[in-house]
């Protein structure tokens, strides 16, 4: 049974890849009706996508395909386009993320969404939003990322601004594409129409990065690298411990900071005039890592956690996959959770549902399904009255 908060919202699906896709699987754990929509001669290529393999299946498919139905459908088609309209009379979302203009090269644009059906909300994901003027240019997520000025803020000072192993920007649109959305929905219930929600890689990316504007904007602070430290914030760094392992240790707030100390058998270091408040250890950044990393050099990764934790002190280690799989706190909380994959036929684990809701949660209901079309019949005939006769016409005419 469906729990979800969104329960009897129904979106189409027309993204590739990651943004997309990623804003139907948010709105899908919370038990949305996603229904995505694939050209027939042209799956999403995210099917193939994922560094582990088995009986030639990948797996990010499974992760950003799960609680959602699959049809083929050719827009690009008048017959295809007709189907669509029947589809958005019937819905409450469209999640897209092509390239601007490609909606309205098809006839399909807003506008004549709205004409179908006044309260569809449609969530339009871009590399540079939809309006300005590089907004017909396709974006990627390393691009936005690096257009943004979040990678200049990456890696060690004078070195190359590396990426983050993953699609960072494409994700951080698809969570922002998943909040306009549930913010528009919101707003119908007041106005009872539905509006565009217009979501940027570019803009997701310099949405996250707290100060950078106001400190360039009266101090001309241009924030660079800082390894594996944010300057002026301290102690807040990795340390490595006897057995070459590195751990997490985060005290910059004057009150854990005593406690640290405390904890270190250092309590001289909390009254210290170079490290007696939050400014102070900033200026002396350098002189107190050295002293806790000293520290830290003497103990196993286990000792120093329990230590510290012990005293109150924020501190972790830094965990591989494996060992996040086996962690017993994500555990508890359902975060590693299990995927029946038909592909495969096997529990495929990926991450849980966030956020968690107390009162309608949202679920896994499936892993995504195994082939493009897989859902045709029950949308085509179920849904909008479609006879099987109709379905095999369609499929002979490569609409479907």
């Amino acid at each position: 049974m469906n729990t979800g908060a969104l329960d009897g919202i129904r979106v189409l699906e027309l993204g590739t890849l990651i943004s997309g896709p990623f804003a139907g699987r948010l709105l899908g754990d919370m038990g949305a009706d996603v229904i995505k929509i694939e050209l027939p001669s042209n799956p999403d290529p995210l099917r193939t996508w994922g560094q582990a393999e088995l009986d030639g299946h990948h797996f990010f498919w499974t992760v950003h395909a799960r609680n959602k139905k699959a049809i083929t459908l050719d827009l690009r088609a008048e017959r295809g386009r007709e189907l669509f309209l029947e589809l958005v009379d019937r819905s409450d979302i469209i999640v897209e993320n092509f390239r601007p203009g490609t909606l309205e090269k098809w006839n399909l644009g807003y506008d004549a969404l709205r004409d179908r059906n006044k309260g569809i909300i449609l969530v339009r994901v871009s590399g540079y939003g939809q309006t300005g003027p590089e907004a017909g240019k396709a974006g990627y997520a390393s691009v936005a990322e690096a257009a943004s000025g979040l990678r200049h803020m990456n890696g060690f000072p004078g070195g190359p601004p590396p990426r983050l192993a993953l699609s960072l920007g494409d994700s951080l649109a698809g969570m922002f594409a998943a909040q306009g959305a549930l913010a528009a929905l919101y707003r119908r219930t007041v106005t009872g129409e539905g509006q565009i929600v217009d979501t940027a890689l570019t803009e997701s990316c310099l949405a996250i990065q707290e100060s950078t504007i106001p400190d360039y904007d009266v101090g001309g602070v241009v924030r660079g690298p800082s390894g594996t430290r944010l300057e002026g914030i301290a102690p807040s760094n990795i340390y490595q411990s006897s057995g070459g392992s590195w751990v997490v240790i985060a005290a910059n707030q004057d009150t854990v900071f005593r406690r640290l100390c405390a904890a270190m058998g250092r309590p001289e270091l909390a009254t210290d005039d170079r490290f007696a408040n939050h400014v102070a250890r900033g200026r002396n950044q350098d002189e107190i890592d050295k002293i806790i990393a000293d520290w830290a050099s003497q103990r196993e990764p286990a000792e120093i956690i329990a230590t510290l934790s012990e005293a109150g002190v924020i501190s972790g280690p830094i965990n591989t996959v494996a060992e996040v799989v086996d962690d017993p706190q994500l555990r508890a909380r359902n975060m590693i959770a299990d995927h029946w994959d038909e592909r495969v036929g096997r529990n495929v684990k990926g991450p849980g549902i966030v956020p968690v809701l107390s009162g309608s949660p949202g679920q896994i209901r499936n892993a995504g399904p195994a082939q493009p079309g897989q859902h045709n019949a029950e949308v085509f005939t179920g849904l909008l009255g479609r006879s099987a006769d109709e379905l095999d016409k369609l499929r002979a005419e490569g609409i479907i």
